[in-house]
């Protein structure tokens, strides 16, 4: 099963998703990660998932062009603005939403040190319990069109 996990800028949570889908779940899942634009890897994701035993230092930030002619079962929006600015995928890819906090964002405002980190820790945790529950969780939730005005947080296919 060909999993995406799509961001923003493919810096944050769509790399922590890929990191460890690929450490809990390879066996079942073939993963990757991109961006609707590059915004580089950021190096707090990485220490905090090096923290939990995973090693994605040698992820790059990426785009679906960077990619290639994937045929994905399913794409995970990891933010709003992905999830709102998506790209049409084939009729049989399903787009399931599953939006998390944005570290970067929620820590502009803070010095570089612990407080910061909780936050990164938090939000890696909280991808962790979601990435778990793969792929059982992505072939049970309900089908919903792509169209405008669509709800958020419920699975889609994409017609195209």
């Amino acid at each position: 099963m060909k999993v995406l996990f799509l961001c923003t800028g493919n810096s944050c949570r769509s790399q922590m998703a890929e990191g460890w889908a690929r450490a809990l779940k390879g066996d079942c899942l073939e993963v990757y990660s991109a961006g609707l634009e590059k915004h580089g890897l950021n190096p707090h994701a990485v220490r905090v998932m090096a923290e939990a035993g995973v090693d994605i230092s040698r992820h790059s930030s990426k785009t679906l062009a960077d990619i290639g002619p994937v045929q994905f079962d399913y794409v995970v929006t990891v933010c709003g603005h992905a999830d709102e600015n998506c790209p049409v995928f084939p009729a049989k890819t399903r787009v399931l939403h599953a939006g998390f906090e944005d570290p970067p964002r929620l820590t502009a405002h803070l010095p570089d040190g612990e407080e910061k980190l909780a936050v990164y820790r938090r939000v890696r945790d909280e991808i962790r319990q979601f990435v778990e529950t793969m792929p059982g969780s992505l072939k049970t939730e309900t089908r919903r069109p792509n169209t405008e005005g669509r709800p958020k947080s419920k699975l889609r296919t994409n017609k195209g």
